[in-house]
């Protein structure tokens, strides 16, 4: 056969996909949708990595502190920058205090001129917010007058909070660790890009592999919808001339029109999810439409596989159906299914992925084809294992009620139909269920349990100085939402003024708050403590704080000449930890026993204990310290923390996954119309008959129900069997999270049972008596 010869014959089922009637285009839009479906999301998913990719050169383009612990010279081209970070309501807020230093000092990315003092200018969503009621409290934490926006380039996201405000003074802070001299913003020369170990590196090939291979295995699903209608089309094109492989290539060219006016309704629907990607968060993730461009060479990628894929998958389903003029043998019952060959899928994954077992971030690197190879067969042997599963269950029941014994026949005849119609979504579910496992079993590397003790506080401020203890103490009193705060002076006492050859830490407070930081044994105002470890043997400032010697303040201007002579009578304490778990040592000072010139070199830290009952306790507690300096530090105690590419790559696949789950619905929705419709004849004369509507809609739940479940339970098996090969792999021990196994099978369970639900008005439509009548 020539080339010309297929190009002819897949031009005339594409003529007759278009030009044969209503059928021909029903089914051809059907198809369409689907393989549309499929095409979005593969543009989307694929777009993923660039928009990211932009987002993250932003956010370095604009990067202004290097952490150098050095101080640039005052000059024309210098900036001076304060970090005013906050968070309102679970959401950051990057804020930032700009004092130029001379004509050519430079502008961060995306702002036109300097805001000058009093003044700010914001990120959009920053300023929609600041509009609306709900950020009234979040303006009395900003009182700047809004002049301008930041650009697209200044903003990593459409739904970012940043703002930048003008500010005088800032170079008295210059020796804290908020403010920074700088003349250009970028990555610095210390900046070294975060380097992915290599079990984060098999997750992300792991969540692309699970997100994208249900889309192919939905893709090849879509190009074989109507699929029964065709063949008997087919007979007749044997009664007119056409022999068996002529008739199959027609029958690639309508899955081939189906397949292209797909990629059209594919690229409409990547492009209408692109636009709307400007207005998505996904847990404080957001991307400009701009940023989603997949790849050219992915894109051509998807472009050229996908017809192709939709004739090689029309062909193969054909390769057992015999076309005669009189009919098609497809009715007939078809040949026992063969496990052997399905067997050696799954079996050749394990043989791939079995060598790398013990690998990761000791042992180097995965080989990357390999883990993608092997992960592949396994996920597709579900696809091959569940048609024989589907069969060899349902040819052994029998026994029930009429709607059991018409799903249970219906199923019998085409439980290839079936099997084929809950593919995608057992490939998701058996991925899901391996990466959770992968994510449970390594998670103990990258989330980190915290000493914070919630019970003490949930709130640490960090002042920069120059606000004297007894008005933060008594402010914090005022604040609405707060039970108690602890409060600290805290800095560092030298042995010399200038580049002391010792140094301790030094706390200072009222013996009460002494007591929350220190073990004392007695206390009146005008002692001072020196904190030894357990057992004596933990003392730093007793090799150089005796009574009689002087000792410097480190304040934060950039040279202290504050000093306090160390009386005699220096009483010890022990060690006990902070409410952030943090035991210290050095020295303690009760507020009578240094001069106010010394506790003004000192921060301010304070520990906020907020009445949970109180909504936005934790909001006002906040304003409190802003109100007192602009560059306070607030953190929340929390019971955990994350590592950031570890939190990364779990909202990617977050993300991902909803994106999936919405294509299994919405494909599994068209797949269960277009199986309805092939049926409406049939449903009409059940119907005329006296079959009871409630009868047939629970048979049709039924034959969703039943392969849907052998296809979970596989599924499961599969999930897991990948899940404890990777977890092997990156060596850990095989646990099994049951609860998210459950809870990823029981999510597949109610998307199938959403899909039936919908798909039931059309079927009470369909069961009308006109549907008996025919052209």
């Amino acid at each position: 056969m020539t080339l010309r010869g297929w190009a002819g014959d897949l031009a005339m089922g594409v003529r007759f996909a278009f030009a044969g009637g209503r059928e021909g285009w029903t089914r051809a839009v059907l198809t369409a949708v689907g393989v549309g479906l499929g095409v979005a999301l593969l543009l989307l998913t694929t777009a993923i990595p660039s928009a990211l990719s932009a987002r993250n050169q932003r956010g370095t383009d604009r990067d202004d502190f290097t952490y150098s612990g050095k101080v640039l010279p005052k000059a024309d081209d210098t900036l001076i920058i304060g970090k005013a970070d906050t968070t309102f309501h679970s959401r950051d807020v990057r804020g930032r205090l700009l004092e130029p230093e001379g004509t050519r000092s430079p502008l961060p990315p995306g702002v036109a001129k300097f805001p000058a003092k009093g003044e700010m200018v914001v990120s959009p969503a920053l300023e929609k917010l600041l509009k609306s009621d709900s950020g009234k409290l979040l303006r009395d934490r900003l009182p700047y007058r809004v002049t301008g926006t930041i650009g697209h380039s200044g903003i990593i996201g459409p739904a970012e909070l940043a703002y930048y405000a003008g500010a005088t003074g800032l170079e008295n802070h210059l020796a804290g660790g908020s403010v920074e001299r700088i003349d250009y913003f970028g990555p610095s020369a210390q900046h070294q890009p975060d380097k992915l170990d290599p079990i984060l590196l098999l997750l992300i090939m792991i969540i692309f592999v699970v997100l994208l291979l249900p889309v192919g295995v939905f893709i090849a699903a879509a190009v074989r919808f109507g699929g029964e209608r065709r063949d008997r089309r087919l007979a007749a094109l044997r009664l007119v001339g056409a022999d068996g492989r002529m008739a199959r290539r027609i029958a690639g060219g309508e899955a081939l029109a189906g397949a292209l006016l797909g990629l059209v309704l594919g690229t409409v629907f990547f492009l209408a999810g692109r636009q709307s990607a400007g207005v998505l968060v996904v847990r404080d993730i957001s991307v400009f439409p701009s940023d989603l461009n997949p790849s050219p060479a992915l894109v051509a990628l998807v472009a050229v596989a996908v017809p192709a894929a939709a004739v090689l998958v029309t062909l193969f389903a054909l390769r057992g159906v015999v076309i005669e003029p009189l009919g098609v043998v497809r009715t007939a019952k078809p040949p026992r299914r063969r496990l052997w060959w399905r067997l050696l899928l799954p079996l050749g994954g394990l043989g791939l992925l079995y060598p790398m077992v013990g690998q990761g971030n000791r042992n180097g690197d995965f080989n990357e084809w390999m883990v993608i190879g092997g992960t592949v067969l396994l996920l597709i042997g579900v696809t091959a294992l569940l048609p024989w599963v589907v069969e060899a269950v349902v040819n052994r029941l029998d026994a029930g009620g009429v709607s059991w014994q018409l799903a249970v026949r219906r199923l019998q005849l085409s439980s290839g139909s079936a099997a084929r119609m809950v593919n995608g979504i057992a490939v998701a579910v058996a991925g899901a269920i391996a990466l959770q496992m992968l994510f449970s079993g390594v998670q103990h590397d990258y989330v980190k349990a915290t000493a914070d003790d919630l019970r003490r506080a949930q709130l640490q401020i960090n002042l920069q100085g120059h606000v004297a203890p007894e008005r933060l103490r008594t402010q914090l009193a005022r604040t609405k939402g707060v039970r108690s705060a602890l409060t600290l002076a805290t800095g560092t006492v030298g042995d010399r003024a200038k580049d002391p050859q010792n140094s301790t830490e030094v706390a200072v407070g009222s013996c009460a708050e002494l007591r929350e930081v220190a073990r004392l044994t007695s206390c009146r105002e005008g002692d001072v403590f020196r904190i030894t470890g357990r057992g004596g043997e933990y003392d730093d400032a007793g090799k150089f704080a005796r009574p009689g010697t002087t000792l410097w303040f480190e304040g934060y201007s950039d040279a202290s000449d504050v000093s306090v002579k160390m009386p005699a009578g220096i009483k010890t304490a022990g060690m006990r930890e902070d409410p952030t778990g943090y035991e210290r040592g050095g020295l303690l000072f009760t507020s009578g026993a240094l001069p106010g010139a010394a506790v003004a070199e000192l921060g301010q830290e304070a520990f906020v204990a907020v009445d949970s009952s109180v909504p936005d306790a934790r909001e006002y507690a906040r304003n409190t310290a802003a109100r007192l300096d602009p560059l306070a530090d607030v953190y929340a105690l929390t019971e955990g923390k994350v590592d950031l590419q570890f939190r990364s790559i779990r909202t990617g696949l977050f993300v991902g996954a909803t994106c999936v789950l919405m294509l299994i619905g919405a494909s599994l929705l068209v797949s269960q119309l277009e199986q309805l419709r092939e049926r409406k004849k049939l449903l009409s004369s059940l119907v005329a008959f006296g079959t009871r509507r409630r009868t047939l809609s629970l048979s049709v739940l039924w034959q969703t129900a039943v392969p849907i479940g052998l296809g979970l339970a596989l599924a499961s098996v599969v999930g897991l069997t990948l899940g404890a090969v990777l977890l092997r792999m990156t060596g850990e021990r095989v646990t099994v999270d049951w609860a998210s196994v459950l809870s990823m099978t029981g999510i597949g369970a109610s998307v199938v049972l959403a899909v039936t639900v919908l798909s039931l008005p059309p079927l009470l439509r369909l069961m009308r008596p006109d549907g008996l009548r025919t052209e």
